[in-house]
């Protein structure tokens, strides 16, 4: 049997699929994981329908990965890239209903592929990544059902979206603005089908348990939404907001720009109204609920598409070598951001880069969320210093005796340190670790008995605690300097006295009861 030649558009998609994967291959390992990652690793080995912060589907591939790929840092990142591998060929695919050719494609991918805010978001074990190609496998069957009129196309975006919903609730966001821009246009008839009430009976029954979770918890999402725009979005302004949807793809901001064009404005772009509506739409939406500047990142791949077949059939005759002038410039600007998108550098070069890099603008990649100037972009310094923690509280943990250690407890002020103790305890044979931030607080026991010692983390030892053990000792303190858990205290504590036990389980039961139904 004589085997077909595949297509040498396909040959080129496969290319850049390639390249994509190399890029998150060679890099991802030059730092630790980030606190996040610890967070979903430890809902992993807690499989349920909904957690504190989060929805369930990103435990769901957790669990995944480390019962396929392992649980080392290679492992835990690979579904990010290869999302970012699967998205390039979506974005493709887009470009070719489109009707655009090679070069459209190119221009198109590789826009997405030297992305500052795409390099960075395939790198972490987030449900940003997973998110980001939800959002952008909706968009594709947005395309199709514009294009052909099928309604059937409901049925598909019904499922994407009940399945992204399950990832990262946002995607509501992407919904609600589509729905409401299809109605700006004639191709408001598509709702009229019973394929919408499939699509939207199927989607409400795969978000259904997590709705009930949520509902037998009396609503976590909304009190950590209420929390989250107190103490973070309300720091959000409407033009730092729209300064961002500039930065974060500005090196290929001529082709999402010429995608917006097309879509709002230009006469081929006509049929595809209702997605630069829907653009515009999730923008306003996200301004009217204070929402980050990242919650746009979705919309951006499908601009790339947009722009790519723009730029093709537009820069034509002696205009056609101008497609290569702005893959060019694409590269040529991506090559300064790209050691802070993407972790090519270890963090000892990473210094000396950002430290050089700041007298030409690059200040601004260096401002964490305290608003001040640090030597390292924020997220990184969430890469570092992990192993370091587990291994100060394993010193501790086996400073004590055996009967010691079989009556100890391990207990981390938040998740991230929790995270790290629980992943890597299991290497230096540490007990669970308790807390009572993020998921960790349903985990941990509503009772501590017959206690001997108790590890406690912490960047401050507050009273509170000191006044219930008659033995306290600082054991070791995290001395990198560029992490952001700097200066966090590992503390022996030892001899209780009988009331902690009462504290304890006076504390966990009030934390506890704010999401327990009566």
């Amino acid at each position: 049997m004589k085997l077909q030649k595949l297509p040498g558009e396909w040959l080129l998609i496969g290319g850049l699929v390639l390249l994509k994967l190399l890029l998150h291959f060679f890099t991802n390992t030059n730092y630790e994981l980030h606190r996040d990652a610890f967070l979903y690793l430890a809902e992993g080995d807690h499989l349920d329908f909904g957690y504190l912060s989060a929805p369930p589907s990103i435990a769901l591939f957790a669990r995944l990965t480390t019962t396929v790929f392992g649980d080392s840092t290679f492992a835990v990142r690979l579904f990010p890239a290869l999302l970012g591998a699967a998205s390039i060929i979506l974005i493709a695919l887009i470009v070719k209903e489109l009707g655009g050719k090679s070069r459209a494609i190119v221009l198109s991918c590789c826009a997405f592929i030297v992305s500052p805010a795409f390099l960075r978001s395939n790198t972490l074990f987030q449900p940003v990544s997973f998110d980001e190609f939800y959002w952008l496998l909706a968009a594709y069957f947005m395309v199709k059902l514009l294009k052909t009129g099928r309604p059937q196309f409901w049925v598909h975006l019904g499922i994407v979206f009940g399945m992204g919903f399950l990832n990262k609730y946002s995607i509501a966001v992407l919904a609600v603005a589509f729905a409401l821009s299809l109605l700006l246009t004639p191709l408001r008839r598509l709702f009229y089908s019973k394929y919408l009430l499939a699509g939207a009976a199927i989607g409400f029954l795969l978000i259904l348990p997590n709705l009930l979770w949520q509902w037998s918890h009396r609503w976590p999402v909304v009190t950590h939404l209420a929390e989250l725009r107190q103490n973070q979005l309300v720091h959000v302004t409407v033009p730092d907001f729209l300064l961002a949807q500039l930065l974060m793809n500005f090196p290929v901001i001529l082709v999402w720009g010429c995608g917006l064009l097309f879509l709002l404005f230009l006469k081929e772009g006509k049929p595809y109204r209702a997605l630069g509506y829907t653009v515009l739409a999730v923008v306003l939406i996200l301004l009217l609920l204070s929402g980050k500047p990242y919650y746009t990142l979705g919309i951006y791949p499908l601009l790339f598409a947009a722009g790519g077949f723009a730029l093709e059939s537009y820069l034509r005759g002696r205009w056609r070598s101008l497609q290569w002038a702005v893959l060019a410039m694409m590269i040529l600007l991506t090559l300064p951001a790209l050691p802070y998108s993407l972790p090519v550098l270890p963090y000892d070069k990473m210094l000396v880069y950002a430290e050089q890099s700041k007298r030409y603008g690059f200040e601004g990649a260096l401002r964490w969320e305290d608003g001040r100037l640090h030597p390292l972009p924020q997220d990184y310094a969430d890469m570092i210093g992990w192993e370091e923690l587990a291994k100060l509280a394993a010193d501790a943990y086996h400073g004590l005796s055996a009967e010691e250690q079989a009556r100890c407890a391990i207990y981390a002020e938040n998740y991230g340190q929790a995270g790290a103790i629980k992943y890597h305890g299991k290497k230096y044979g540490l007990p669970e670790p308790l807390s009572f931030d993020d998921n960790f607080l349903l985990w941990a026991p509503d009772s501590l008995e017959n206690l001997l010692a108790f590890i406690y983390v912490n960047d401050e030892f507050g009273e509170d605690i000191q006044h219930f053990f008659a033995e306290v000792a600082l054991a070791g303190q995290l001395r990198n300097p560029y992490a952001r858990e700097y200066g966090l205290g590992v503390y022996l504590c030892k001899r209780p006295k009988p009331e902690f036990g009462e504290f304890y389980a006076h504390k966990v039961r009030r934390l506890k009861q704010r999401f327990r139904r009566e």
